[in-house]
């Protein structure tokens, strides 16, 4: 019997709060860029242990540092003079019955191809530098994938949580930021580069966008030429905002830290289209949620889900399943207005059976909980006894987590 607790939540409902803070960092932030790198490195790693021992093997490889490098930034299109330092670190098995598993080479080629894929303006080759302290895990933690048992132990004592559904703001912060780094934008306005950030903050049913753009300086001119283009990528955000939002107000800024004659000082330009090629360096868990945000009124789980190993770690099973689970009751609960999912570990015990797993809900309207624990309990009951399938879709990478 697993230890499940189904509780009423007396507050307000986020989206009927009066102030919400949401923030997302996009594709090309130098946080989002190591928080990719090390979860495709995960996957990969975690492919090469099914292909060559049957299983996927002990491997946290969590630890990342983006070395911000240097630029001159000119009008026409600036030069690197110093490339950017990517820092592996952590754990990874290096051996399988006897067979070297050759992980620097793993790592440092899954981030070479990350970069070409998603990054249009940096040469993985000329532009970044490499550094992989990549270790064999210590023998508790390793020995944890030998023992017997149809679910592996938990190799952390942790708790993680998540909620059900998004508000309009987390919705539109969102959007937004995939609109601005899609495909179909980049080509109508190729002098935006991958480093957005989206900052929202709602009063009421007023919403302020307030929005970070790295611009390529290749494509930019002169000081006039940058606020023209910024002028009309700004019309364009708020084209989109405004017709995929019904809020009473939407007021938007763009790069607000910028100064009509100041020249190139006060204008946000970079050579590569982030701001990691010389203004900021990057870590791996201070990007955004497991959702793909930071909701500061919202509780979250302080663990850093990108790279830690699928099967094993819940620092990032919990973490990604309690917003499954809260989807799920949502849906299949229509009396519950908002949920909250809490699940804690218990080093060493199956991660299906958490030291605690607990729902947390706002009733709509005069419902009462009691016609619906049970059916809120089991789907919490459901969604882990079928973890292993879960932990299968994370380690195949069908489940995102930037």
């Amino acid at each position: 019997m697993r230890n499940i607790i189904v509780e009423n939540l007396k507050q307000t409902p986020l989206e009927k709060q009066r102030i919400e803070i949401v923030e997302r960092k996009g594709l090309g932030h130098p946080d989002c860029i190591c928080d990719a790198v090390m979860e495709q490195i995960s996957l990969r790693l975690s492919k090469e242990y099914l292909e060559k021992a049957g299983t996927i093997l002990h491997h946290n490889v969590d630890k990342s540092l983006l070395v911000a490098g240097q630029t001159e930034n000119r009008f026409g299109g600036g030069h690197v003079t110093q490339p950017m330092l990517f820092v592996f670190g952590d754990r990874a098995t290096t051996e399988i019955n006897g067979t070297k598993i050759n992980v620097e080479e793993i790592a440092i080629n899954v981030a070479k191809e990350w970069f070409k894929k998603n990054m249009r303006f940096v040469d993985p080759e000329k532009h970044v530098k490499y550094q992989v302290e990549l270790k064999p895990g210590s023998t508790g933690l390793v020995d944890i994938f030998k023992r017997k048992g149809e679910k592996l132990g938990a190799n952390d004592t942790s708790a993680a949580v998540g909620y059900a559904p998004l508000t309009r703001t987390e919705k539109t912060v969102l959007k937004t930021e995939q609109f601005l780094n899609s495909k179909e934008f980049k080509q109508k306005f190729p002098e935006s580069g991958e480093d957005i950030k989206v900052m929202g903050f709602r009063t009421n049913n007023d919403l302020n966008l307030t929005i970070s753009m790295a611009f390529v300086d290749r494509y930019i001119n002169s000081e006039e030429d940058y606020f023209e283009k910024k002028a009309r990528i700004l019309e364009e955000i708020k084209k989109f905002v405004r017709g995929n939002t019904n809020f009473d107000n939407v007021n938007i800024q763009l790069n607000t830290l910028d100064v009509r004659g100041r020249g190139l000082g006060g204008l946000y330009l970079t050579v590569l289209g982030t701001s990691a090629d010389s203004g900021d360096s990057g870590q791996v868990g201070r990007g955004n949620r497991v959702n793909g945000l930071i909701s500061l009124n919202r509780p979250f789980c302080s663990e850093a889900a990108a790279g830690k190993n699928p099967v094993s770690h819940v620092g990032k099973i919990y973490n990604v399943l309690t917003f499954k689970v809260a989807k799920h009751i949502y849906e299949e609960v229509p009396e519950v207005e908002e949920v909250y999912i809490w699940l804690l570990s218990k080093i060493g015990h199956p991660i299906d059976q958490p030291a605690v797993a607990a729902a947390q809900v706002v009733m709509k309207d005069n419902n009462s909980l009691e016609k619906v624990r049970h059916e809120i309990a089991a789907v919490l009951d459901y969604e882990l006894e079928n973890i292993d399938k879960f932990c299968m879709e994370l380690a195949q990478g069908k489940i995102s987590i930037c």
